[in-house]
């Protein structure tokens, strides 16, 4: 079970993004994950008739490697580390180190 998930708000935390927060899009890879708004690179790209690509400069979100961010707690307004413990109905799910809630309760 991983510890980062899609959907996940999470905080960056180092590099030129260091101390934003965003959203999870997706995994590129297995360690690295594509976080909304953030990480952004600019790409000149060539115009391609064939492919009907349009020249100029991209704007893209780059992937961020998950040792570099950690989960963003609601209710401590900080970043978090994450644990696993089983649930009621015997479930493995994910807590908030600091204050063992529930991720995504």
């Amino acid at each position: 079970m991983k510890k980062i998930r899609k959907g996940d708000e999470v905080i960056i935390r180092c590099g030129k993004d260091k101390g934003k927060r965003g959203i999870v899009l997706r995994y590129e890879t297995d360690n690295y994950v594509v976080i909304q708004g953030l990480n952004k690179l600019k790409k000149h790209v060539k115009p391609n008739p064939a492919k009907n690509v349009l020249g100029g400069i991209t704007e893209f979100e780059n992937a961020v490697h998950v040792s570099n961010i950690s989960i963003y707690n609601p209710v401590t307004k900080e970043a978090d580390r994450i644990g696993f413990r089983f649930g009621d109905d015997g479930a493995k799910v994910r807590i908030f180190k600091s204050n063992n809630e529930q991720i995504g309760a």
